[in-house]
């Protein structure tokens, strides 16, 4: 993990969003920097997608601020807010289904070439196997690891992903894990929705318990016991 301190890519106060009348999340404040990641984690239906979406846009938040290198996300239009580089995948709906393997992972790129993968097809060659199959014939796992090497292949300067490691066989985690602490080292900044503890804290710089929308745990990671993380998935 990094120990670099450098001025936060991503910066977001007093976010209160959620459906309709409904406020799921009740002031959330955060920043992630450059170099480095911050674990959202928190057991089900406490907010972590919720927050997810405010802060990619997908949700617009009913009061606070997001910021990505000092623009304010909610002044951005949306077919604009790619230029600010960042990406996300979300927990759910993570490939197009009807697609194959290749036209999900080059999507979006203009070349329509796989050469961006010729790294992270030696890291994980079932998806190399399984090019020309649709993508909705993979397991759970195999579309999580799809999903993860298509927003990885963007090298993007932030990264938003909503629980990576759902289904994911355990030598697979430690890939995704160590190709996040690579990019990490590059300089790229991520924020990562997660239960798995032991997979979170392999990463995290800095990490955010929440419980009912709010924030019940907040600090570096080093200076968490595991306990203290287990007592907010266990609320």
């Amino acid at each position: 993990m990094s120990e670099r301190r450098e001025e936060a890519i991503l910066k977001f106060s007093s976010i209160v969003a959620g459906y309709g009348d409904t406020m799921v999340l009740k002031g959330i404040n955060g920043e992630v920097a450059a170099g480095s990641v911050l674990g959202v984690f928190g057991s089900n239906g406490v907010g972590k997608s919720t927050l997810m979406r405010a802060l990619t846009g997908v949700i617009q938040p009913a009061s606070g601020k997001v910021t990505v290198n000092g623009s304010e996300l909610g002044k951005v239009p949306s077919h604009q807010r790619r230029r600010l580089g960042v990406s996300y995948a979300p927990q759910e709906r993570v490939v197009f289904d009807n697609l194959s393997v290749s036209d999900n992972l080059t999507l979006g790129f203009r070349s329509r070439s796989l050469e961006a993968y010729d790294d992270l097809f030696r890291v994980f060659p079932r998806l190399k196997e399984r090019l020309f199959q649709p993508a909705g014939k993979l397991s759970g796992g195999e579309k999580k690891l799809l999903s993860f090497a298509r927003i990885i292949a963007e090298r993007s300067p932030l990264t938003l992903i909503d629980e990576p490691s759902e289904g994911v066989q355990h030598e697979n985690l430690e890939r995704m894990a160590s190709i996040i602490r690579a990019r990490i080292a590059e300089g790229a900044a991520f924020v990562v929705v997660e239960q798995n503890l032991t997979f979170l804290t392999s990463i995290a710089d800095h990490l955010i318990g929440l419980d009912h929308g709010e924030v019940v745990l907040s600090g570096d990671s080093v200076d968490m016991s595991r306990d203290r993380l287990e007592a907010v998935l266990a609320v």
